[in-house]
C-alpha cells in the first residue's frame, strides 16, 4: 500500500453514505469512539472540538447582543422537580438516565442526569423574578446532556452524550415571548447560512412532535446529500406551562400578579455533522473557511539546489497570512513528498491550498487550488493577504451554491399517498402535501416507508396549499401544508 493510499476514503458517498461518513470522521482526526462497554459514546478530537468552538463563539456573539448572558446549572436534576412538569416526564423518561446511589449509600431521591434543563433551571427563574422591571430575563448554557437512545451511534449525529447550548427566557407577555422564539430561530437560520454555508428551510413541527410541555417547536431543517433531512436548530414557545408548573409570576405595573412566558432554544453539535455530511467528500473533509482549524495550508516544492530559495520564499508568505490573522500552516516536512502533502491536507479539509515551487519564488507569485473542486489560480505575491482572503469568500460561494441546488433540486409535491410514497421512495428529499393535522396521516407514510412530518410552513403566504381541499393521505379536509422526509 501506497503513503497516498493510506490517506484514501474507501467508502462511496453516494452509495455507501452512513460507511462513508464514519470513515471521514475517522481518517480526518473529528472523533474516536468511547472505550468498549460505552456504546453510544465519543471521544471528540481536538480538530473537531475546534471547529465547536467557532460555532460556539459565534452564535455566544449574537445572543449576548441580544441581552443574553451565560450561566451554569446542575448535570443533575430531582425527581421531584421533573414530576412538577408531567409532559417532560413523559416525553424523555424512556430516554433518562438515573442515578440513584452515591459511592456506598443510596439516595434518598433519584436524580436525572440531564436530557434538557427546562426543570432546574426554571425553578431559579421563578427567584429571580419578582416584577416586571426584571423582565424579560434570559440566560444561556453551554453544556453537555444526556439521553439513553437505543440507536446506532453516528458521530455528532446521534450519540447518548452531546454537546448544546440551551437558551431559557422569562417574558411579561405572550407577544413578547413569541418574538423571542423568532429571534433565536432567525439567529439559528443565519448561522448555517451565513458560517456553515449551509441553506435551510424554517417552520415549525407538527403538533404530536413538538417540544414536550411547549405551545410550539419552531425548527430549521437541514437536507443532506443522501437525501434525508436534519432538524439543525429548534426555538420553542413554552407559553405558560412551565411558569404554571413552576410559579413563574411577577408583579405588573399595577401591582397585580401576572404569570410569565417563557421560552427555549438550542443548536447541538449536530451541527457538525450536518455541516461534515453536506460538503465532503470522496477524498475526506470539506470545511467552510470561516470553521477551519488552518484556512491555509503553503506547500513548497523544491528540489536540492532550490530548497532554501523556495522555503524563505514560502516563509514570507506564511508570515504575511499569519500576521493578518489567518490561520496558516507551512508544511515543510522533508519526509513527506508534495502528493503525499496535498492528500492530507484534503483530506483534513483545508479550505485553500498555496503551492510554492522555483518559479513561484522567481516570479513573485503563488498558485492557490481550491479544495472543494480544485480550482488553481496563480496570483500575485503582492497583496497576497487580500487575495486570500477573496477566494476564502470564493470558497465558501461554491459550497454554498451546491448545498442550495441540493435543496432546491429536492423540494417536490405530491397530491395523493401514492405519490408521496413513491416520491420519497424515489427520490428522497422533501415531498411537500396538504394534510388535515392528524397524525394518523403522518404514522402511515411512516409506517410505509419510515418518513415523517418533519415541519409544517409558519404564517409563510408563498406555502400556502395549491392542491385543493383533501388531505394526500386521507382525502379529507386540508388546514395546511406539511412537509416530509426521512430523517436523522
Amino acid at each position: 500500500m501506497t503513503e497516498d493510499q493510506e490517506l484514501g476514503i474507501t467508502e462511496s458517498k453516494e452509495y455507501n453514505t452512513g460507511e462513508w461518513y464514519a470513515e471521514v470522521v475517522q481518517k480526518a482526526n473529528l472523533a474516536s469512539y468511547a472505550p468498549e462497554g460505552m456504546s453510544g459514546f465519543i471521544v471528540t478530537r481536538p480538530r473537531a472540538y475546534e471547529v465547536w468552538e467557532r460555532i460556539q463563539a459565534h452564535l455566544d456573539g449574537l445572543f449576548k447582543d441580544t441581552g443574553v448572558r451565560n450561566a451554569y446549572f446542575p448535570l443533575f436534576i430531582p425527581e421531584s422537580y421533573l414530576e412538577r412538569e408531567k409532559d417532560i416526564v413523559e416525553g424523555f423518561d424512556p430516554e433518562v438516565a438515573w442515578v440513584e446511589r452515591a459511592g456506598n449509600d443510596e439516595l434518598e431521591e433519584r436524580l436525572a442526569v440531564r436530557p434538557t434543563s427546562e426543570s432546574i433551571i426554571t425553578p431559579y427563574i421563578s427567584q429571580w423574578v419578582r416584577s416586571h422591571r426584571d423582565l424579560p430575563l434570559r440566560v444561556n448554557q453551554w453544556a453537555s446532556v444526556v439521553r439513553w437512545e437505543a440507536t446506532e451511534t453516528k458521530p455528532f449525529f446521534r450519540t447518548k452524550e452531546f454537546l448544546w447550548q440551551e437558551g431559557h427566557t422569562a417574558h411579561a407577555t405572550r407577544e413578547d415571548a413569541w418574538a423571542e422564539t423568532m429571534r433565536r430561530l432567525d439567529q439559528y437560520e443565519a448561522t448555517y447560512e451565513d458560517l456553515l454555508a449551509m441553506p435551510v428551510l424554517r417552520g415549525a413541527k407538527p403538533e404530536h412532535d413538538k417540544f414536550p410541555g411547549a405551545d410550539t417547536t419552531t425548527t430549521v431543517e437541514a437536507l443532506m446529500p443522501d437525501g434525508k433531512s436534519v432538524q439543525g436548530a429548534t426555538s420553542h414557545h413554552l407559553g405558560t406551562s412551565f411558569a404554571d408548573a413552576f410559579d413563574i409570576t411577577y408583579t405588573d405595573e399595577d401591582e397585580a400578579s401576572q404569570i410569565a412566558h417563557t421560552t427555549s432554544w438550542g443548536l447541538s453539535w449536530r451541527a457538525i455533522g450536518a455541516l461534515i455530511m453536506t460538503h465532503s467528500d470522496e477524498q475526506g473533509l470539506v470545511l467552510p473557511p470561516a470553521l477551519a482549524p488552518e484556512q491555509v495550508v503553503i506547500v513548497p516544492i523544491w528540489q536540492a539546489d532550490t530548497k532554501d530559495e523556495v522555503l524563505a520564499y514560502a516563509e514570507g508568505i506564511r508570515a504575511d497570512l499569519d500576521d493578518a490573522g489567518i490561520r496558516v500552516e507551512l508544511d515543510d516536512r522533508d519526509e513527506r513528498n508534495p502528493g503525499f502533502k496535498f492528500n492530507e491536507w484534503e483530506l483534513k479539509g483545508v479550505p485553500l491550498r498555496v503551492e510554492i515551487g522555483p518559479n513561484e519564488a522567481v516570479d513573485g507569485s503563488a498558485t492557490l487550488v481550491h479544495r472543494p473542486d480544485g480550482e488553481s489560480t496563480e496570483v500575485d505575491r503582492d497583496g497576497i493577504t487580500e487575495t486570500v482572503e477573496s477566494h476564502f469568500d470564493e470558497v465558501y460561494a461554491k459550497l454554498y451554491a451546491a448545498a442550495e441546488r441540493n435543496l432546491e433540486s429536492n423540494i417536490r409535491e405530491a397530491d395523493d399517498r401514492a405519490e408521496i410514497l413513491g416520491t420519497l421512495g424515489q427520490h428522497g428529499g422533501y415531498v411537500k402535501a396538504p394534510w388535515c393535522g392528524d397524525e394518523a396521516c403522518e404514522t402511515e407514510i411512516k409506517d410505509q416507508i419510515a418518513a415523517e412530518i418533519v415541519l409544517v410552513p409558519l404564517d409563510d403566504p408563498d406555502a400556502e396549499i395549491h392542491h385543493g381541499e383533501a388531505c394526500a393521505v386521507c382525502g379529507g379536509g386540508a388546514t395546511e401544508t406539511a412537509y416530509y422526509a426521512k430523517s436523522y
